[in-house]
């Protein structure tokens, strides 16, 4: 069996040996060859090929350098865009998926040293918003393709359109209610003396709203001995029926404005709770009062309170420490709300009622829920009943 036979057993190992990634110390980014052990690359770098890479780069290493910096960058990018969006995400995820790909650029022959120095240099340039957090520097892609920005305008203008259709539809409505019960206040009734003109004048009184309100008197009249003429009882007949048909279209119009009432009420009722039950996935605000539940600090920050003095991309936050006044900037991870005693005032962080401040009236430890009073906005002097520990913070 030959040396370079396709299926001997050291052939296929080679092969499988070849698909994965190798050691970084024995790839030779010039020629961009990766070679097995030390031995080969030993060998490599005694080849006339790898001489003559040697010689076009000592002319100018500065624009290798610069090339393989910008490669490294451009496909940094295009994965962190394509991968995770505008997605807040660690940058070491980011790194180990790019290297993953055996043909990649590798950090050690562009200008950047290390991880951080390259996470910290895309913040300086605005292509990425970065933040550091104990547990790392976390990057999110800055998407500024004219398509993107056109799509983002237009659903922004599509919501406020919605908006504006939704406030034009609340005011239709306070308006036809407005008209509805200034036409109930005109038709109060008004009473007037009894007067005649003439003394002599005889005076007549209508009692045919008699047969309309008792229907079973007036049928047992008729069949009484009482005799009438045949002109009276017509009489009296039609004006009863004109009776009942202005009783019943009158009832009619209050049943009508009773479920137009109850349509308004059931509306305002559906958004009323779309407002409470409207949350976020950061709860964050300035000068509350926060408890670090994190232990990477050490113990001498592990269960202290702080105050909140700046919130950076709703997530993280500057904090300084009530005892030593340290200023620290944390995750919202690394944080939890501190609950009061009943009668001082909070803030609430999630919601419906999110930013309005209040006074905390009771606790209730079985649901872990707290009932609240809120005192600004429209909704001051309102009482809020299940809120939960999570929701609502001590302010400073």
């Amino acid at each position: 069996m030959g040396k370079s036979d396709f299926l001997t057993p050291k052939a296929i190992a080679n092969r499988i040996k070849s698909k994965g990634l190798q050691k970084l110390r024995w790839y030779c980014q010039m020629c961009q060859k990766q070679c097995r052990d030390e031995n080969g690359f030993k060998c490599h770098c005694m080849s006339e090929s790898h001489q003559r890479q040697l010689l076009l780069a000592s002319e100018n290493p500065q624009q290798f350098m610069d090339y393989f910096s910008e490669e490294f960058r451009n496909d940094f990018l295009e994965l962190l865009r394509r991968r995770f969006g505008t997605k807040r995400v660690h940058n070491n995820i980011v790194y180990n998926e790019y290297i993953s790909h055996r043909e990649h650029i590798h950090m050690n022959a562009t200008q950047w040293e290390t991880l951080t120095d390259f996470t910290k240099w895309l913040g300086r340039e605005g292509l990425c918003k970065v933040d550091e957090t104990p547990k790392g520097w976390y990057i999110q892609y800055i998407d500024r393709d004219p398509e993107t920005i056109r799509r983002q305008l237009e659903l922004e203008k599509k919501k406020k359109q919605d908006l504006d259709d939704e406030e034009k539809t609340a005011k239709f409505i306070e308006e036809q209610v407005r008209r509805g019960l200034e036409g109930k206040e005109q038709e109060v009734p008004v009473f007037t003396e009894l007067s005649r003109e003439n003394d002599e004048e005889k005076g007549n009184f209508n009692f045919s709203f008699l047969f309309v309100k008792h229907e079973f008197f007036c049928t047992n009249f008729a069949k009484s001995s009482i005799s009438l003429g045949p002109s009276a009882l017509k009489t009296l007949g039609s004006t009863a029926s004109v009776k009942r048909k202005e009783s019943s279209q009158s009832s009619a119009q209050s049943k009508e404005k009773k479920k137009k009432k109850s349509a308004l009420d059931e509306i305002m009722e559906i958004e009323e709770e779309k407002k409470r039950t409207a949350r976020t996935d950061y709860w964050l605000q300035p000068e509350i009062i926060v408890k670090i539940i994190t232990k990477k600090l050490g113990e001498k920050y592990h269960k202290k309170k702080g105050i909140v003095k700046e919130v950076i991309d709703k997530y993280t936050a500057v904090v300084k420490m009530i005892d030593s006044g340290d200023k620290l900037k944390l995750d919202q991870t690394h944080l939890e709300t501190v609950i009061p005693a009943p009668g001082k005032r909070i803030l609430v962080l999630n919601g419906g009622y999110r930013g309005n401040e209040g006074t905390l009236e009771s606790i209730n430890e079985k649901t872990f829920s707290a009932t609240i009073v809120i005192e600004t906005g429209p909704l001051k002097g309102r009482r809020v009943e299940g809120i939960q520990y999570e929701d609502i913070s001590k302010l400073a």
